[in-house]
């Protein structure tokens, strides 16, 4: 007989895993308050980007099991995933990042206006056709999709012989954890002109990242790593603080035009949790919360965890 399993949130992380589960065999039903197109999830400028976000060994290898499913994922149109340049700066001179052992090659760039880099190939996932596709691939499966807010775990396991909670920046509050936090990301969509090369661009930053990220009908400038910020409005000195920035990484970018402006609230955490909370006999709750602002390079890694762990709990 299936195990019926609840996965509270509707986000990258909630479809990934519900999708995963799917296929192990589950019978799975999504309940969140936000679906595609309205989660954080859509708001992201989400390419592969293994870095921001703990513990360090685990990251990696969840982020290596989703860059082998985004690879796959480019052969399939619909999705949304394909392969880009990207290029990550600094400030100043900076030995090669470590998850660049990941890579298959990459190399050192000047980008101007004289700031050092490396050069590699990730995948870009464009969210306005990625997440539809993950909604759609959930449903085509026979996942079951309830959209409501859920405040009350228990309500939940006792219905369902498994919870997996993916509640994002809200599993604090759902679940009592105060190490949760939001990470304000604060971007601007824009035209994508002629003249924009189709390369991600990543100057990093503790709190105002600046990255330029081509998509097939626009362009996502950003942003901001506002720690436990959770105003949602656009804030218009923000707005013209990372128009000014990402002007000066690419000047092409003077013949944009600004479309709209977005937040979203990542979920910050010190470390993901991806663990079994044993909550009553034959009950449980696997965690799946926590990832930053890498949960696109994270999802398919923990999700395929989530599945073995749920695996072993029945």
């Amino acid at each position: 007989m299936k195990k019926h399993v609840a996965v509270v949130g509707g986000g990258v992380s909630g479809l990934a895993s519900g999708l995963k589960l799917l296929e192990a065999g589950f019978d799975v039903t999504i309940l969140a308050r936000e679906l595609p197109p309205h989660t954080t999830s859509d708001v992201a400028a989400a390419f592969w980007y293994p870095d921001g976000a703990g513990p360090v060994e685990q990251v990696r290898r969840w982020a290596a099991v989703s860059h082998a499913e985004f690879i796959r994922l480019t052969a399939v149109p619909q999705s949304g995933v394909s392969l880009k340049p990207a290029v990550e700066l600094a400030l100043e001179p900076f030995a090669p990042p470590d998850w660049l052992a990941l890579m298959a090659a990459w190399e050192p760039v000047s980008y101007a206006p004289n700031l050092p880099g490396y050069r590699t190939i990730v995948p870009a996932i464009n969210t306005p056709t990625y997440m539809p596709y993950l909604l759609e691939q959930f449903t085509a499966h026979g996942g079951q999709l309830i959209q409501r807010d859920v405040t009350n775990l228990a309500e939940l396991t006792a219905q369902f012989g498994l919870v997996v909670n993916c509640a994002g920046v809200w599993a604090g509050e759902l679940v009592g954890d105060t190490a949760v936090s939001p990470i304000r990301g604060q971007v601007i969509r824009a035209s994508k002109p002629a003249g924009l090369p189709d390369e991600i661009v990543h100057l990093d930053a503790e709190i105002y990242s600046t990255y330029i990220v081509p998509r097939r009908n626009d362009v996502i400038l950003g942003g901001s790593k506002q720690r436990g910020d959770w105003r949602l409005e656009p804030d218009p000195a923000l707005a013209e603080d990372i128009w000014r920035r990402c002007l000066a990484l690419q000047p092409a970018l003077q013949d944009a035009e600004i479309l709209e402006h977005r937040v979203g609230l990542r979920p910050g955490r010190p470390e993901v949790r991806l663990e079994v909370e044993e909550v009553g006999k034959g009950t449980a709750v696997i965690h799946n919360y926590g990832h930053g602002s890498i949960g696109h390079t994270l999802a398919w890694g923990c999700a395929a965890e989530v599945v073995q762990l749920a695996l072993d709990c029945s």
